[in-house]
Protein backbone atom coordinates (compact mmCIF):
# COMPACT_ATOMS: atom_id res chain seq x y z
CA UNK A 1 0.00 0.00 0.00
CA UNK A 2 1.40 3.43 -0.98
CA UNK A 3 1.88 5.88 1.89
CA UNK A 4 2.12 9.45 0.55
CA UNK A 5 0.51 11.30 -2.33
CA UNK A 6 0.43 14.90 -3.54
CA UNK A 7 -2.54 16.44 -5.32
CA UNK A 8 -3.68 19.72 -6.84
CA UNK A 9 -7.14 20.95 -5.86
CA UNK A 10 -8.35 23.36 -8.58
CA UNK A 11 -10.90 26.11 -8.12
CA UNK A 12 -13.99 26.50 -10.30
CA UNK A 13 -16.09 29.29 -11.71
CA UNK A 14 -19.75 29.16 -12.63
CA UNK A 15 -20.35 30.18 -16.24
CA UNK A 16 -24.08 29.98 -15.62
CA UNK A 17 -26.05 29.76 -12.37
CA UNK A 18 -29.79 29.75 -11.93
CA UNK A 19 -31.46 29.12 -8.56
CA UNK A 20 -34.86 27.53 -9.06
CA UNK A 21 -36.55 26.94 -5.72
CA UNK A 22 -36.07 26.07 -2.07
CA UNK A 23 -36.52 22.35 -1.42
CA UNK A 24 -38.22 20.67 1.52
CA UNK A 25 -34.80 19.56 2.85
CA UNK A 26 -33.63 23.19 3.08
CA UNK A 27 -31.34 23.03 0.05
CA UNK A 28 -32.04 24.88 -3.19
CA UNK A 29 -32.66 23.37 -6.61
CA UNK A 30 -30.30 24.89 -9.16
CA UNK A 31 -28.88 24.65 -12.64
CA UNK A 32 -25.28 25.60 -13.21
CA UNK A 33 -22.30 25.20 -15.52
CA UNK A 34 -19.09 24.39 -13.66
CA UNK A 35 -15.70 25.18 -15.18
CA UNK A 36 -12.44 24.19 -13.46
CA UNK A 37 -9.62 26.73 -13.55
CA UNK A 38 -5.86 26.61 -13.05
CA UNK A 39 -5.88 28.18 -9.59
CA UNK A 40 -5.20 25.50 -7.02
CA UNK A 41 -4.66 24.54 -3.42
CA UNK A 42 -1.95 21.94 -2.81
CA UNK A 43 -2.80 18.84 -0.81
CA UNK A 44 -0.40 16.26 0.63
CA UNK A 45 -1.86 13.10 2.20
CA UNK A 46 0.09 10.61 4.28
CA UNK A 47 -0.99 7.35 5.90
CA UNK A 48 0.78 6.71 9.21
CA UNK A 49 0.73 4.52 12.32
CA UNK A 50 -0.70 7.14 14.69
CA UNK A 51 -4.28 5.97 14.33
CA UNK A 52 -5.84 9.43 14.10
CA UNK A 53 -6.61 12.21 11.64
CA UNK A 54 -4.60 15.42 11.60
CA UNK A 55 -4.72 18.49 9.36
CA UNK A 56 -1.94 21.04 8.95
CA UNK A 57 -2.80 24.23 7.04
CA UNK A 58 -0.46 26.86 5.65
CA UNK A 59 -1.37 29.96 3.69
CA UNK A 60 -4.84 31.43 3.97
CA UNK A 61 -6.98 31.06 7.10
CA UNK A 62 -9.57 28.27 6.97
CA UNK A 63 -11.17 28.26 10.43
CA UNK A 64 -11.52 25.38 12.93
CA UNK A 65 -9.77 22.18 11.82
CA UNK A 66 -12.65 19.80 12.47
CA UNK A 67 -15.02 21.97 10.42
CA UNK A 68 -12.66 21.95 7.44
CA UNK A 69 -14.02 19.96 4.51
CA UNK A 70 -10.67 18.26 3.91
CA UNK A 71 -10.69 16.99 7.50
CA UNK A 72 -14.30 15.88 7.17
CA UNK A 73 -13.47 14.02 3.96
CA UNK A 74 -10.59 12.18 5.62
CA UNK A 75 -12.77 11.28 8.59
CA UNK A 76 -15.65 10.04 6.42
CA UNK A 77 -13.35 7.96 4.21
CA UNK A 78 -11.54 6.41 7.17
CA UNK A 79 -14.81 5.41 8.81
CA UNK A 80 -16.42 4.06 5.62
CA UNK A 81 -13.32 2.09 4.63
CA UNK A 82 -12.61 0.78 8.13
CA UNK A 83 -9.04 2.09 8.04
CA UNK A 84 -6.86 1.54 11.10
CA UNK A 85 -4.05 3.76 9.81
CA UNK A 86 -3.88 7.39 10.75
CA UNK A 87 -4.24 10.10 8.10
CA UNK A 88 -2.24 13.31 7.98
CA UNK A 89 -3.31 16.01 5.53
CA UNK A 90 -1.08 18.99 4.72
CA UNK A 91 -3.03 21.74 2.98
CA UNK A 92 -1.35 24.71 1.32
CA UNK A 93 -4.29 27.08 1.03
CA UNK A 94 -4.29 29.56 -1.86
CA UNK A 95 -8.00 29.70 -2.78
CA UNK A 96 -9.87 32.02 -0.40
CA UNK A 97 -12.91 30.78 1.48
CA UNK A 98 -16.27 32.45 0.90
CA UNK A 99 -15.30 33.44 -2.64
CA UNK A 100 -17.60 31.20 -4.69
CA UNK A 101 -14.62 29.30 -6.11
CA UNK A 102 -15.26 25.96 -4.41
CA UNK A 103 -11.86 25.77 -2.74
CA UNK A 104 -13.02 23.85 0.32
CA UNK A 105 -15.02 21.42 -1.80
CA UNK A 106 -12.05 20.87 -4.09
CA UNK A 107 -9.82 20.17 -1.09
CA UNK A 108 -12.32 17.57 0.14
CA UNK A 109 -12.44 15.89 -3.27
CA UNK A 110 -8.64 15.85 -3.42
CA UNK A 111 -8.52 14.08 -0.06
CA UNK A 112 -11.03 11.49 -1.27
CA UNK A 113 -9.06 10.96 -4.49
CA UNK A 114 -5.81 10.68 -2.60
CA UNK A 115 -7.12 8.21 -0.05
CA UNK A 116 -8.73 6.16 -2.81
CA UNK A 117 -5.29 5.95 -4.46
CA UNK A 118 -3.37 5.26 -1.26
CA UNK A 119 -5.72 2.48 -0.14
CA UNK A 120 -5.96 0.97 -3.63
CA UNK A 121 -9.68 1.74 -3.90
CA UNK A 122 -11.08 0.18 -0.74
CA UNK A 123 -14.37 1.94 -1.53
CA UNK A 124 -16.30 1.64 -4.78
CA UNK A 125 -17.19 4.70 -6.86
CA UNK A 126 -20.77 4.77 -5.54
CA UNK A 127 -19.56 4.94 -1.94
CA UNK A 128 -17.08 7.70 -2.81
CA UNK A 129 -19.80 9.68 -4.57
CA UNK A 130 -22.09 9.35 -1.57
CA UNK A 131 -19.40 10.66 0.77
CA UNK A 132 -18.71 13.55 -1.61
CA UNK A 133 -22.38 14.52 -1.82
CA UNK A 134 -22.77 14.38 1.97
CA UNK A 135 -19.80 16.70 2.50
CA UNK A 136 -20.89 19.44 0.10
CA UNK A 137 -22.85 20.15 -3.06
CA UNK A 138 -19.78 21.07 -5.15
CA UNK A 139 -17.63 18.13 -4.05
CA UNK A 140 -19.00 15.64 -6.63
CA UNK A 141 -17.89 17.93 -9.48
CA UNK A 142 -14.32 18.07 -8.19
CA UNK A 143 -14.34 14.31 -7.59
CA UNK A 144 -15.33 13.69 -11.21
CA UNK A 145 -12.83 13.65 -14.06
CA UNK A 146 -14.60 16.49 -15.87
CA UNK A 147 -13.31 20.03 -16.09
CA UNK A 148 -16.61 21.26 -17.56
CA UNK A 149 -19.97 19.95 -16.38
CA UNK A 150 -23.63 20.84 -16.09
CA UNK A 151 -24.96 20.36 -12.56
CA UNK A 152 -28.51 20.11 -11.30
CA UNK A 153 -30.25 19.22 -8.06
CA UNK A 154 -28.33 21.02 -5.33
CA UNK A 155 -25.23 20.70 -7.54
CA UNK A 156 -24.54 17.01 -7.06
CA UNK A 157 -26.32 15.69 -10.18
CA UNK A 158 -23.67 16.00 -12.88
CA UNK A 159 -23.78 15.88 -16.65
CA UNK A 160 -20.18 16.00 -17.91
CA UNK A 161 -19.84 17.69 -21.29
CA UNK A 162 -16.98 18.12 -23.72
CA UNK A 163 -14.39 20.39 -22.17
CA UNK A 164 -14.38 23.94 -23.46
CA UNK A 165 -11.08 24.95 -25.11
CA UNK A 166 -8.67 26.48 -22.62
CA UNK A 167 -9.12 30.23 -22.33
CA UNK A 168 -7.36 32.99 -20.40
CA UNK A 169 -9.34 34.18 -17.40
CA UNK A 170 -8.86 37.21 -15.18
CA UNK A 171 -9.87 36.55 -11.58
CA UNK A 172 -10.59 39.34 -9.08
CA UNK A 173 -10.66 38.56 -5.36
CA UNK A 174 -12.38 41.32 -3.36
CA UNK A 175 -11.78 41.15 0.42
CA UNK A 176 -15.21 39.81 1.36
CA UNK A 177 -16.40 36.48 2.76
CA UNK A 178 -19.85 35.57 1.49
CA UNK A 179 -21.80 32.93 3.41
CA UNK A 180 -23.37 30.57 0.88
CA UNK A 181 -26.28 29.90 3.24
CA UNK A 182 -26.95 33.62 3.68
CA UNK A 183 -26.65 34.26 -0.05
CA UNK A 184 -29.34 31.71 -0.83
CA UNK A 185 -31.53 33.17 1.90
CA UNK A 186 -31.25 36.64 0.40
CA UNK A 187 -32.54 35.40 -2.95
CA UNK A 188 -35.86 34.62 -1.30
CA UNK A 189 -36.73 31.60 -3.42
CA UNK A 190 -39.78 29.61 -2.28
CA UNK A 191 -40.97 26.10 -3.07
CA UNK A 192 -43.34 27.58 -5.67
CA UNK A 193 -40.67 29.22 -7.85
CA UNK A 194 -39.79 26.16 -9.91
CA UNK A 195 -40.09 26.29 -13.71
CA UNK A 196 -40.08 22.97 -15.57
CA UNK A 197 -37.70 23.66 -18.44
CA UNK A 198 -33.98 23.56 -19.05
CA UNK A 199 -32.37 26.98 -19.06
CA UNK A 200 -31.04 28.19 -22.43
CA UNK A 201 -27.73 28.84 -20.69
CA UNK A 202 -27.26 25.12 -20.18
CA UNK A 203 -28.29 24.26 -23.72
CA UNK A 204 -25.64 26.71 -24.95
CA UNK A 205 -22.93 24.95 -22.94
CA UNK A 206 -22.47 22.43 -25.73
CA UNK A 207 -21.93 25.09 -28.36
CA UNK A 208 -18.51 26.44 -27.40
CA UNK A 209 -17.35 29.73 -25.94
CA UNK A 210 -19.40 32.03 -28.16
CA UNK A 211 -22.72 30.55 -27.05
CA UNK A 212 -21.60 30.21 -23.44
CA UNK A 213 -20.62 33.88 -23.33
CA UNK A 214 -23.89 35.02 -24.89
CA UNK A 215 -25.95 33.05 -22.33
CA UNK A 216 -23.84 33.61 -19.21
CA UNK A 217 -25.83 34.55 -16.11
CA UNK A 218 -25.67 34.34 -12.31
CA UNK A 219 -28.80 34.79 -10.19
CA UNK A 220 -26.69 35.91 -7.22
CA UNK A 221 -24.89 38.75 -8.97
CA UNK A 222 -27.31 41.65 -8.41
CA UNK A 223 -27.99 40.72 -4.78
CA UNK A 224 -24.33 40.22 -3.83
CA UNK A 225 -23.17 43.33 -5.72
CA UNK A 226 -25.79 45.39 -3.88
CA UNK A 227 -24.70 44.01 -0.51
CA UNK A 228 -20.93 44.23 -1.00
CA UNK A 229 -19.53 47.44 -2.55
CA UNK A 230 -16.22 45.67 -3.19
CA UNK A 231 -17.97 43.17 -5.45
CA UNK A 232 -19.82 45.93 -7.27
CA UNK A 233 -16.55 47.82 -7.83
CA UNK A 234 -14.80 44.67 -9.07
CA UNK A 235 -17.52 43.87 -11.60
CA UNK A 236 -17.61 47.48 -12.76
CA UNK A 237 -13.84 47.68 -13.21
CA UNK A 238 -13.80 44.48 -15.25
CA UNK A 239 -16.67 45.66 -17.45
CA UNK A 240 -14.90 48.93 -18.15
CA UNK A 241 -12.14 46.86 -19.77
CA UNK A 242 -14.66 45.63 -22.34
CA UNK A 243 -14.16 41.91 -21.80
CA UNK A 244 -16.58 39.57 -23.60
CA UNK A 245 -17.79 38.03 -20.33
CA UNK A 246 -17.75 39.40 -16.78
CA UNK A 247 -19.54 37.50 -14.03
CA UNK A 248 -19.73 36.73 -10.33
CA UNK A 249 -18.63 33.18 -9.49
CA UNK A 250 -21.02 31.08 -7.41
CA UNK A 251 -22.46 33.09 -4.54
CA UNK A 252 -19.40 35.35 -4.59
CA UNK A 253 -17.50 37.32 -3.88
CA UNK A 254 -14.88 36.38 -6.54
CA UNK A 255 -15.49 37.93 -9.96
CA UNK A 256 -13.98 36.87 -13.25
CA UNK A 257 -13.66 37.85 -16.88
CA UNK A 258 -13.14 35.76 -19.98
CA UNK A 259 -10.62 37.87 -21.88
CA UNK A 260 -10.03 38.70 -25.51
CA UNK A 261 -7.43 36.76 -27.43
CA UNK A 262 -4.27 38.78 -27.90
CA UNK A 263 -4.95 41.30 -25.14
CA UNK A 264 -2.34 42.30 -22.57
CA UNK A 265 -4.06 40.56 -19.67
CA UNK A 266 -1.06 40.72 -17.33
CA UNK A 267 -1.00 44.50 -17.71
CA UNK A 268 -4.75 44.67 -17.06
CA UNK A 269 -4.35 42.56 -13.93
CA UNK A 270 -1.64 44.88 -12.62
CA UNK A 271 -3.72 47.98 -13.35
CA UNK A 272 -6.81 46.51 -11.68
CA UNK A 273 -4.83 45.45 -8.61
CA UNK A 274 -3.55 49.02 -8.28
CA UNK A 275 -6.99 50.52 -8.91
CA UNK A 276 -9.03 48.24 -6.66
CA UNK A 277 -6.52 47.48 -3.94
CA UNK A 278 -7.08 43.71 -3.89
CA UNK A 279 -5.70 40.77 -5.89
CA UNK A 280 -6.37 40.37 -9.61
CA UNK A 281 -4.88 37.18 -11.04
CA UNK A 282 -4.38 35.82 -14.53
CA UNK A 283 -5.18 32.13 -14.93
CA UNK A 284 -6.77 29.76 -17.44
CA UNK A 285 -9.70 27.46 -17.73
CA UNK A 286 -8.73 23.80 -17.65
CA UNK A 287 -9.38 21.24 -20.36
CA UNK A 288 -7.89 18.41 -18.31
CA UNK A 289 -5.70 17.94 -15.27
CA UNK A 290 -3.45 15.40 -13.65
CA UNK A 291 -4.35 15.54 -9.99
CA UNK A 292 -2.32 12.78 -8.34
CA UNK A 293 1.45 12.64 -7.86
CA UNK A 294 2.73 9.59 -5.91
CA UNK A 295 5.64 10.36 -3.59
CA UNK A 296 8.38 8.21 -2.11
CA UNK A 297 7.78 7.09 1.43
CA UNK A 298 9.79 8.86 4.11
CA UNK A 299 12.84 6.90 5.28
Amino acid sequence: MNQTVSLSAPAKVNLFLRVLRRRSDGFHELETLFQAIDYCDDVLIELNDLGQISLEVTGLEVGPVKENLAYRAASAYREAAGLHEGIHVSLAKHIPAGAGLGGGSSDAAAVLRGLDYLTESLLDSESLSKIASNIGSDVPFFLSDSTTAIARGRGEILEPIQALPGHTLLLVLPPVHVSTRDAYGMLGRSSDDYEHHTSPGLVSARGGWDTVISSAHNDFEVTIADLYPEVRCSLGALRQKGYPLVLLSGSGGACFAITRNGGDVESDAHELTEELGWPCLVTRTLESYQLITPMSAKP
